[in-house]
């Protein structure tokens, strides 16, 4: 059953991207950027991009975003890239989870493509305290 809000409501798709960014940045992510890609295209809300130093991390970082947001009540639709840990991809219908390698998230530049997306700002300052 999905984690209800104060007023009664499931998380909406924005609560489930700031979820997933904090989740990554308990394992370390790095540079995890929350882009509203509502405007952009049809099939999704959100997109939430972190990067980790090796397929190990990536993987942790994977698995921490998936924990945070079963405990929303929340779970991914499909799961691509695990098995390389190179570029894990979550799709959580609303929100998409790209997890990246360091030198994949260079390659593939995400951010570039979506440059026309706002950012949506998390909190990152909280989440570090955190962890």
């Amino acid at each position: 059953m999905a984690e209800r809000n104060e007023q009664g409501a499931p998380p909406t798709s924005s609560d489930i991207a700031v979820a997933a960014a904090r989740a990554a940045a308990d394992k370390q992510g790095g540079r995890i950027a929350v882009l509203d890609v509502r405007d952009l295209i049809v099939i999704t809300d959100y997109f939430v991009i972190a990067s980790g130093t090796t397929e190990r991390q990536v993987r942790t970082i994977v698995e921490e975003v998936e924990k945070a947001l079963r405990g929303r009540g929340v779970k991914p639709a499909r799961r691509e890239g695990e098995s390389e840990g190179l570029w894990v991809l979550l799709d959580f219908v609303d929100v998409v989870v790209h997890v990246f390698r360091d030198e994949e998230r260079e390659f593939y530049d995400l951010e570039r493509l979506w440059r026309d997306a706002p950012t949506i700002e998390w909190d990152e300052t909280e989440a570090a305290a955190r962890g």
